[in-house]
């Protein structure tokens, strides 16, 4: 198999290393690979596939030579240097939401809308980490009875902020513990033994802007702008693993045991569910797994047609990293990106 020449933006971060640790394990076709960061981590070495690679500093001269570009440096940068690659030929992914609901970009989980990857011009954004998820469970159910409404309740971990929320919620938790006083610096209170209804900037709609994403990516994902959705999106105390309480109304009647029925069959979909011994996913149990579990599956006694579920992924594997390479395995699978600059 022909080799890519990768590079990956952001490469000292949570998601970046992520990036690192699945292009590893899934032995990722690649004759080369650029670590690129910001000029804070310049001059950094990571190990990749058992060789020391010194970080770079992003600049646009970053690109040349490149095929696929994985990006997870922020929003402003992924605005600033992911044109730049697509012009230098690259193909880019990019998992911030500076291009996700940019009409010309496909937004692409690829068990969903695959095929949205053949449009692209030059770049693809990888969705919001609760969202796919999310449409990795609903979007089988979806095809086998349309979906009228979604309500979305999620319990987000720190490590969706990033590595210096995981290090508070370190840090506070052992000073809660030993009865001192915190102070936060990430969140606006502290995220230590409590849960925080706010990801993301307040809209004016009341709505967070994590919450608001959830309801565009989910219908531009599954082609689908009639679905009615509300979110809310709380930050919890949890390390790694985002959860999700999920209602959904459905076209037409449909029992807990024929969702179970397509959920077991579903790519990317592990169900975990059965409540006489407590077998349900939760976010400690998932935490380095590829793939997206679902349980407490059951009737909603308050609306016909509907169920609830509770659905549970690593966010930083399926969320992110996981999410772009295989984007990135989509592409070279049906021949949509040449390597080693091929035309």
């Amino acid at each position: 198999m022909d080799g890519y020449r990768v590079a990956v933006v952001g490469a000292t971060g949570l998601v970046g290393q992520e990036f690192i640790k699945v292009l590893e394990e899934r032995s990722f076709p690649m004759t080369s690979i650029h670590l690129l960061a910001s000029d804070r981590s310049a001059g950094k070495k990571l190990f990749v596939n058992h060789r020391e690679i010194e970080v770079k500093e992003t600049a646009p001269e970053s690109f040349k030579k490149i095929d696929i570009a994985l990006f997870s440096a922020g929003s402003e940068n992924s605005r600033y240097f992911s044109p730049i690659a697509a012009r230098a030929g690259a193909v880019v992914i990019d998992n911030s939401s500076a291009f996700r609901m940019v009409p010309a970009v496909p937004l692409v989980v690829p068990e969903v809308n695959a095929e949205d990857i053949k449009w692209h011009k030059g770049i693809i954004a990888n969705p919001n980490c609760s969202t796919i998820q999310a449409v990795v469970v609903l979007y089988p159910l979806h095809q086998a009875n349309p979906i009228k409404r979604i309500i979305f309740d999620t319990y987000q971990s720190v490590s969706g902020t990033g590595a210096a929320a995981v290090e508070e919620l370190t840090v506070q938790a052992k000073q809660v513990l030993d009865g001192q006083a915190t102070t936060p610096h990430v969140y606006p209170h502290q995220i230590a033994f409590n849960v925080l209804p706010e990801i993301d900037v307040f809209l004016d709609n009341g709505y967070t802007k994590e919450e608001w994403k959830m309801v565009e990516e989910t219908r531009k994902i599954m082609h689908a702008d009639d679905i009615a959705i509300s979110a809310t999106c709380v930050r919890v105390p949890v390390f790694t693993g985002h959860s999700e309480a999920i209602h959904v109304e459905f076209s037409q009647p449909i029992s807990p045991d024929e969702a179970r029925h397509i959920l077991a069959q579903a790519p990317g979909v592990k169900l975990l569910d059965d409540t006489a011994i407590s077998l349900y996913p939760h976010p400690w149990s998932v935490a380095g797994s590829d793939e997206v579990f679902v349980g407490r599956i059951r009737r909603d006694a308050s609306q016909p047609n509907s169920l609830v579920m509770w659905v549970v992924a690593d966010n930083l594997r399926k969320g992110a990293a996981l999410n772009a390479i295989q984007i990135a395995e989509e592409m070279i699978k049906h021949d949509w990106v040449k390597p080693g600059g091929a035309k």
